[in-house]
């Protein structure tokens, strides 16, 4: 949907998105000047390190986990773990990147940062290893483009988007198969609660997640599989989404963009608001996220809605505003295009509210049109589920309705027990015959919707959006650390020196060297 119903001032929205670049600009030189242990496990990934110390007296430890730790304890991180790295496999004449890991964990083997030729050859290995896995990543998405070609894609819009959350991988398959025979377009599998606060990523296929399963390299594969051979009998492509977000950002990111995801979460300042990781390392990590994101072709999606469950939806609708601003501006540099930016927002105005559906309209069509060619992703009601689930089920009706009004891109299936239970397989099936009743029923009916040009609808999206330009001008002067520290968005304070994971930022060296951030900067695969 790109027509343009709110009359919006264009001079205004291009404003608005000149003080968001403004106010990301410090930022993104801060993450340009940083690296973090997550970083570079990212970076060892594409390399090729697999697998887990299993010997560990506190269980399995990822092999990076241990190389990036030694690594940092014998020399330092300021230049980057492949050069010591490197050095290291052909010092010791190692085969392998897991047999130097083995010899690692062993205490065998003393990192040191090599010199003159010793560098070059070095260098030369690691950007060879890099290679390869950025070859894969490129194998991926060539993959996804050659079966969404073959099988189809779905034919309506906007995309219905369904959560699993078992906490045992094969039972999740079972659950997404069947929500893709309902009518389900992407599957999103929920991690294990606090995954996002774990510094490494678990290995392998879990079978005891809580509220969720955990996000591994093992579990992405077995449930891509699983969904290529499900969208085969439905006869469109199913897309498979999962989170990077949290400590492990960028190393989920990669391992995504190996085992062909085609949606994550990615959010630039969920980490930050609501899981209490420090803001340096999130913006680092983010930012390496997306362009690893990018180069998969992987659609975003971006938190906002989850500020208004911890805010006023009426009074913070400008925050989520100036939030996809500076998400848009931040993905555009990590060279993320608007096809692939899935901007968030939600349905969660108070529906006592005199007007309520009629002010989600507004905010729906306001993100529609001053983003029209973001695949916008519309997440249902949740704070004002009450645990009647017939007033939840007419309060996702309604949500469903405003997303076919307003051209939304990617719908969240809402669920009537929301905050009650974990929803029962009938629930979900309920949740969806809702969706598909909306979309048969008023499908179309964004053809007739004109609201009145000086009516409630284009009033309220006018404000919102001069409201957004206002807050932008306060960021761009106080900075945008400062905004978060003094609790702008969802009303958390984050100071820039706490939260967790602060200990993993380092100041990178002038001869820092990361061979895949200057490949997926340039597009070059070896």
């Amino acid at each position: 949907m790109t027509r343009a119903l709110l009359g919006l001032d264009q001079g205004t929205v291009a404003r608005a998105r000149e003080l968001a670049a403004a106010a990301a600009a410090p930022v993104i030189e801060l993450a340009k000047a940083h690296t973090t242990v997550a970083v570079e496990r990212a970076t060892l990934r594409l390399a090729g390190i697999t697998g887990a110390d299993s010997t560990h007296r506190a269980g399995d430890v990822p092999w990076v986990n241990r190389v990036v730790d030694t690594v940092r304890d014998h020399c330092g991180l300021e230049q980057g773990s492949l050069l010591p790295v490197f050095h290291a496999l052909r010092e010791h004449d190692l085969g392998t990147l897991t047999e130097l890991a083995e010899a690692t964990a062993a205490g065998q083997v003393r990192f040191a940062l090599p010199e003159g030729k010793d560098r070059d050859r070095a260098a030369k290995a690691a950007r060879s290893a890099v290679g390869k896995g950025m070859r894969q990543v490129d194998r991926s998405r060539a993959q996804r483009a050659k079966l969404v070609e073959k099988i189809g894609d779905p034919q309506q819009r906007p995309w219905i988007y369904l959560i699993v959350a078992t906490g045992d991988i094969d039972e999740d398959v079972v659950q997404a198969c069947n929500a893709a025979r309902a009518g389900a377009d992407i599957i999103a599998v929920i991690r294990s609660t606090g995954q996002s606060l774990l510094d490494y990523v678990p290995e392998g296929a879990t079978h005891r997640g809580f509220a969720g399963t955990y996000a591994t390299q093992e579990n992405f594969r077995i449930m891509r599989a699983a969904l290529d051979e499900v969208s085969k009998e439905v006869g469109r492509y199913i897309r498979l989404t999962n989170y990077a977000s949290g400590l492990c950002m960028p190393e989920i990111a990669v391992l995504g963009g190996l085992e062909r995801l085609d949606m994550m979460l990615n959010d630039c300042m969920y980490g930050i608001l609501f899981r209490d990781i420090n803001p340096i390392r999130t913006f680092v990590d983010q930012r390496f996220s997306r362009q690893v994101h990018a180069r998969a072709g992987i659609i975003i999606n971006t938190g906002e809605d989850n500020y208004l469950t911890t805010d006023d939806a009426v009074d913070a609708a400008h925050t989520v505003t100036v939030s996809q601003l500076l998400n848009e501006r931040f993905a555009h540099e990590a060279g993320l295009p608007d096809e692939l930016l899935g901007l968030g927002h939600a349905f969660e105005i108070n529906p006592d509210l005199p007007d309520s559906f009629r002010m989600e309209l507004a905010h729906a069509l306001l993100a529609r049109e001053v983003f029209p060619d973001a695949p916008l992703k519309w997440m249902p009601p949740t704070k004002h589920m009450t645990g009647d689930v017939f007033r939840g089920h007419l309060l996702d009706g309604f949500f469903n309705l405003a997303g076919v009004l307003t051209g939304q891109s990617i719908l969240l299936v809402g669920m009537m027990t929301e905050a009650v239970v974990t929803p029962f397989l009938s629930d979900r099936d309920l949740a969806v015959a809702n969706v598909r009743y909306v979309l048969n029923a008023a499908g179309n009916l964004a053809e007739d919707f004109r609201p009145a040009p000086d009516g409630f609808i284009v009033k309220r999206a006018h404000l919102v959006l001069d409201e957004a330009v206002g807050l932008l001008e306060r960021i761009g002067r106080d900075g945008l650390l400062k905004a978060i520290a003094e609790g702008t968005f969802g009303l958390m304070k984050r100071p820039p020196e706490g939260g967790k994971g602060a200990d993993g930022v380092v100041v990178k060296a002038e001869e820092y060297y990361n061979p895949a951030i200057e490949m997926l900067e340039t597009g070059a695969t070896k």
